[in-house]
């Protein structure tokens, strides 16, 4: 039996995992916005925590960049070593937050463990949860690798689209477990109705999670950066050739109606909710209902506006795009994790 002072601190210390995974998902975009993810082109998880400490090392790091990847060839070839060491920052910023990440972690987990915090029921839930963990960090190099001596600039789209989905994955499961840990006792009556509506919606967010990560990866956002049309056409011609993973007009497209979509969703199933949550004691749902609707019109409006906003984009430039984009990002984070949290309180009602 797991007391109320351990479950409470077991889950605060899973709440500081889901934050600091959001951390990271962040920097792995602005990584990729300051065109920074092929900077370091060797893997080394412990040897790597630090980066070059002299000038002959830096001189070294940039060498090996300017060998194993055509971006430096092709993209980044008046680079200097202080271009550099700008592009590096980000990449091993990155990496490093990731075996902080770890870090905190293995030592909570170790900690607990001896404390005898767990419960048994938690220990496989804990397994899945370092494998997850263990299996992104192996899933980021495999997409790192796809630049590295070889003819692609960037890394490829489709291996950042599966990074992104599981580092996303990885802060729902842990935003589960810790909502399921820390509110183990509170409960809504009735709630089993919203259940099948919310689990949709959280799909189709992360199927277009997946065409965002395309749009990122091809860098889609200004081969039309018009609204509400697509230039001039609100069905593309393109899309009878049914391409849609490498096709930047068609991904455009898919991203767009899905967004519609969503929204359209979004609204209905607010109505529904705050229908059946007003005779409800629960005060927690009450509270947060709202938030999925909230996120849902702000995502759409730093949608439209980080779309025309591709029209400033420069080279080496971190401007009005790269800010709104990131921007873009977290509120898509911050919507789909409201939706599980959501979903974790009411499935928890339905299995009652």
């Amino acid at each position: 039996m797991q007391s109320s002072s351990s479950h409470k601190a077991v889950g605060t210390w899973l709440f500081i995992g889901v934050a600091m995974i959001l951390v990271q998902v962040i920097l792995g975009g602005v990584t990729r916005l300051t065109g920074s993810g092929l900077s370091i082109t060797e893997w080394q998880p412990l040897l790597g925590a630090l980066p070059p400490l002299n000038n002959q090392e830096w001189i070294v790091a940039f060498e090996k960049y300017q060998a194993h990847t055509s971006q430096f060839q092709f993209v980044n070839s008046h680079f200097t070593l202080a271009d550099f060491k700008q592009i590096y920052f980000w990449e091993w910023m990155h990496r490093e937050w990731a075996r902080l990440l770890g870090l905190v972690f293995i030592l909570g987990f170790s900690y607990f463990l001896f404390k005898k915090k767990f419960t048994k029921e938690q220990l496989i839930p804990f397994v899945i949860l370092f494998l997850l963990g263990f299996l992104q960090g192996a899933i980021g190099w495999i997409m790192v690798k796809s630049g590295i001596d070889a003819d692609n600039i960037y890394v490829s789209h489709i291996r950042l689209a599966i990074h992104f989905v599981m580092a996303t994955l990885l802060g729902l499961y842990t935003l589960w477990f810790a909502i399921t840990t820390y509110f183990k006792d509170a409960y809504v009556t009735n709630g089993s109705s919203l259940v099948k509506a919310t689990f949709i919606l959280i799909v189709l967010v992360l199927i277009q999670l997946v065409f965002g990560a395309f749009i990122a990866g091809l860098k889609c956002a200004n081969v039309a950066a018009t609204w509400p049309s697509i230039n001039g056409d609100y069905i593309p011609t393109s899309i009878g050739n049914f391409d849609f993973l490498y096709d930047k007009i068609n991904i455009q497209f898919v991203h767009r109606t899905l967004a519609y979509i969503i929204l359209i969703l979004t609204i209905r199933w607010f109505f529904k909710a705050r229908k059946l949550l007003v005779l409800q004691k629960n005060n927690i749902l009450k509270n947060i209902y709202y938030l999925p609707l909230l996120f849902v019109c702000l995502q759409v409006v730093l949608g439209i506006t980080t779309l025309l906003s591709a029209t400033t984009i420069k080279a080496g430039v971190f401007g009005v795009y790269e800010y709104l984009a990131t921007a873009h990002q977290i509120v898509a984070l911050l919507f789909i994790a409201s939706l599980v949290m959501l979903l974790a309180f009411l499935k928890k009602a339905s299995v009652k």
